[in-house]
């Protein structure tokens, strides 16, 4: 029987070991905001269900933070975090910025989780650490507020791209951490900006690609580097350009390529099949086993990693018969 690092490292080589690896990801708001309480929590979520590898879900607000953004927790596990100040709304925010200021301390609690999972865990289920795009983290420092953060760049863009080079080379620093603390490679999310209609392909290779090269430049140093790009109608110039194992992203999505075509056309591993809301929203385990059955069927097993195709927020709504249904579905691949 292979272990979970042999069925992923077959999987990026887009081949399959006994049986394509499976794993999930979502928020556990309640979790998030201490390093022991969300250490032991992914711990005890990866050995229940027996993930063949961890995605580790850190505070999606933890990156804007370290920028100046400010967050609490909203008290219950099921809603996310509440926004108390989104950190660089002004030309004179991003000039701070660009100047070097930051706080080092919520990106040194994820890189403290990580080592703890890692640890705790067999050598043998590889662990990612997650790393949002300098244009994602400049999208959560305007609150989430596309327009605020077009008219900023249409207004210095010179200024703007130094400050999206500061935040690329400080994700860079906390990739080396995180690879010294343990990790097998990153997660590297792009939301909502890998949707073309958001920005075209070559307004993005412009504006955000330099910053995102920085960004994962020290990625290399791992073995398990997965793209995530998130929402409808990707952009798929993203996977060529950015040097990644593996990409995951929603074939349910509009606009979305399938998992057959991104694998053999691109010559990468893929990651996903399943609904992002499908083990919290399906009632009965067997609607996950016949819509993983479908998602292997169409790749064969074959450089593919069984996954949602994005996070399963909240983790507390996950259906433990949902989660076994996808591990007996990538059993029966090869049963």
């Amino acid at each position: 029987m292979a272990t979970g690092r042999e069925r992923v490292a077959a999987a990026l080589a887009l081949d399959m070991a006994d049986r394509p690896p499976t794993s999930a990801w979502g928020h556990t708001f309640d979790l998030e905001w201490d390093v022991e309480t969300l250490a032991a929590g992914t711990i005890e979520i990866a050995r229940h269900n027996q993930l063949d590898f961890v995605k580790l879900q850190v505070r999606a607000t933890c990156f804007a933070e370290t920028f100046g953004a400010a967050y609490e927790y909203s008290g219950s596990p099921a809603t996310e975090p509440v926004l108390l100040r989104p950190g660089a709304t002004t030309l004179g925010d991003w000039r701070r910025i660009a100047e070097g200021a930051h706080d080092p301390g919520p990106l040194e609690d994820q890189v403290q989780v990580l080592s703890r999972v890692a640890q705790a865990l067999s050598p043998e289920v590889p662990v990612i650490q997650t790393v949002f795009s300098p244009g994602m983290v400049a999208w959560f420092l305007t609150g989430r507020d596309i327009g605020l953060l077009d008219r900023l760049l249409r207004e210095e863009p010179d200024l703007m791209a130094a400050g999206l080079s500061r935040i690329g080379e400080l994700l860079a620093r906390f990739t080396i951490d995180s690879v010294a603390a343990g990790a097998a490679g990153v997660f590297y999310a792009i939301n909502p900006l890998a949707d073309v209609r958001m920005i075209s392909t070559d307004g993005y290779s412009r504006t955000y690609l330099p910053s995102d090269l920085e960004a994962i430049a020290p990625a290399e140093s791992g073995w398990f580097n997965m793209l995530h790009l998130c929402g409808p109608r990707i952009n798929r110039d993203l996977i060529a350009r950015l040097p990644m194992s593996c990409v995951n992203w929603s074939t349910h999505d509009d606009g979305n390529p399938s998992l057959t075509e991104v694998r053999d056309q691109l010559h990468v591993a893929v990651a996903g099949g399943l609904h992002r809301h499908s083990l919290i929203e399906v009632k009965e385990p067997g609607g996950i086993l016949a819509a993983a059955a479908r998602a292997l069927a169409e790749t064969g097993g074959r450089g593919h990693l069984l996954t949602p195709g994005c996070s399963v927020s909240p983790w507390a709504g996950a259906r433990d018969p949902n989660l076994e249904a996808m591990r007996r579905a990538a059993l029966n691949l090869t049963a």
